[in-house]
């Protein structure tokens, strides 16, 4: 099978488990194989090999960690969440996110049948199995719980010298003709610490 016939049918399973995304955007998760300047190439999580253009216009950001004890009541998240058998709302990454982020419940694709939620931290409460956070999400609430060892990061100004072969790379890619990718939103590794959406 040639590349683009894999890209398709890569892009189209993504495509139907994250419906609320718009429909010519794609999340790209991997391993920087190389960068010259203005073309990543990345070893994709679940793809393979993909080229992905830079543009000048687009910013890098770098990644730092991020930790509970930094949450307060007021701040705006990002959580991913999946439902646990026992009708729990589970947390599988916590990000603090701008201020201005729009707020809301979509479909993600970090796993399969995970949902991201942007919301307002309202409540936080230690619990034996972890921590239980309420969130506002403007159209409601939700309690999500957050147990120990759950991946957390944050954003930091980067720049285009931190893509190097072997950092692990988080890209917002949109899906030209020829299903050519170009950047929209960059985040990379930085001194060990991964993304984690």
């Amino acid at each position: 099978m040639n590349r683009s016939r894999i890209l398709a049918s890569w892009l189209a399973v993504l495509m139907g488990s994250v419906l609320a995304q718009a429909p010519q955007s794609v999340n790209i998760r991997g391993t920087v194989s190389s960068f010259d300047g203005r073309t990543i190439r990345v070893d994709a999580r679940g793809a393979g090999p993909l080229e992905v253009e830079l543009p000048e216009a687009v910013n890098v950001s770098g990644t730092k960690a991020f930790s509970l004890s930094e949450v307060k009541p007021g701040m705006v998240l990002g959580v991913t969440t999946i439902k646990r058998a026992d009708g729990a709302t589970v947390a599988i990454d916590v990000r603090p996110i701008p201020a201005t982020a729009p707020l809301g419940l979509t479909p993600f694709d970090l796993v399969a049948g995970s949902t991201m939620t942007n919301a307002t931290l309202e409540g936080q409460a230690v619990l034996a199995n972890g921590s239980e956070l309420v969130l506002n999400y403007k159209s409601g609430t939700v309690k999500v719980l957050v147990p120990p060892g759950t991946p957390m990061s944050q954003s930091t100004p980067g720049s285009r010298s931190d893509i190097k072969p072997g950092e692990t790379i988080f890209i917002v890619a949109r899906i030209g003709a020829g299903d050519k990718l170009t950047a929209a939103r960059v985040q990379v590794s930085t001194n060990g610490v991964k993304p984690t959406q």
